[in-house]
Order: structure tokens, then sequence, then C-alpha cells
């Protein structure tokens, strides 16, 4: 089997596995730069990564035709219930390029009631995220530097990886 046949069978065996049973986010072992192409809220303000400098950042890059997407978007919102605030933020930035509409139709939906809306450009956004398949999700430090990054669906709100969020948050509460 060639590198390429293996990475696409290692990909499939990925997105074929439950949320539930995915591992905890991978952490690098020093933090890395990111670069922050533009996205829009749902109130219509362009922002960038720098606009959430001091906060962790969980960044979800997702679209609602994303069926692994569909399935974890209720973790995340309840991470975000559980973590979110000053100190913390998910951030789940769809890539639909059809607009809000089908975002906020899905939240309805679902029932998602903490996650905030952001849109940006598909292309620009897998570009810039170096995002590879969805959902790609990638966790930043305070002071917008990628701190780890899991692509495939997790369950976000487990125990497991609300511990490692909270450390990362702890961690950095009296970094500059």
């Amino acid at each position: 089997m060639n590198r390429r046949d293996f990475l696409a069978a290692a990909a499939a065996a990925t997105l074929a596995t439950p949320v539930a049973a995915r591992p905890v986010m991978p952490l690098r072992d020093s933090p890395r730069d990111m670069l922050s192409p533009p996205f829009v809220d749902g109130g219509g303000r362009d922002l960038t990564l720098a606009d959430f400098l001091g906060q962790v950042v969980l960044l979800n890059v997702w679209a609602t035709w994303c069926a692994p997407c569909r399935e974890e978007m209720p973790t995340l919102d309840r991470l975000q219930a559980r973590l979110g605030g000053a100190d913390f933020h998910v951030l789940p930035l769809s890539i639909d390029r059809a607009g809000f509409g089908p975002v906020r139709r899905f939240y309805d939906e679902i029932g998602i009631a903490h996650l905030g809306l952001y849109l940006a450009e598909d292309i620009r956004a897998m570009a810039a995220f170096a995002v590879v398949g969805l959902p790609t999700t990638i966790l930043i430090d305070r002071q917008g530097r990628e701190l780890g990054r899991l692509s495939g669906p997790a369950e976000w709100d487990s125990p497991e990886n609300i511990a490692l969020f909270e450390t990362t948050v702890a961690k950095g509460k009296n970094t500059p």
C-alpha cells in the first residue's frame, strides 16, 4: 500500500469512528503561529482570530452538509455552555457557501443555543487553517497560536476533553 492509499484509508477509518469513541485532541510539542482569514459573525461584524486574543479558542471548521459535523455540533454547544466565557470560546466557523440561512436553520433544527454564528469563505478558510477534511477542530492559545488539532468528529464535552480545556485555560491565565 502506498502512502496516498494509506492516508486515504486512515482518513476513512477516522471519519467512520463514532464521535464518542474518538480520542482527546493531540497537542503539539510547542505552539505554532497561525494565519487567519477574515470571517463574519451572525451580527455582520468582520472578524479574524485576532479579535479573540486573550481567550483560549476551540475553532471548529464545519458545514451543515457534513454529516460528522452535524453529529458533533451538540457536543460543542454543551462545551460552550459549560466553559464558555471570558477565558474560553468555542468558535464554530461554517464554510457553507449558501450563507447564514442554512446555518441558522441547522441551529434551530437541533437546538443549538450557546454557539455563535460565524461564516467564512470555504476555500480561503480551508487554505489558511490547513484543513484537509471536515470537521477540523483547532485548539488556539491566548496568543492566537495553534496548540493542537483533530480532523474528524469528537465528543468535545467528554470529561477528558473538558479536563484538557480547563488545564489549557488555567495554564495561560498568567501568561502575557
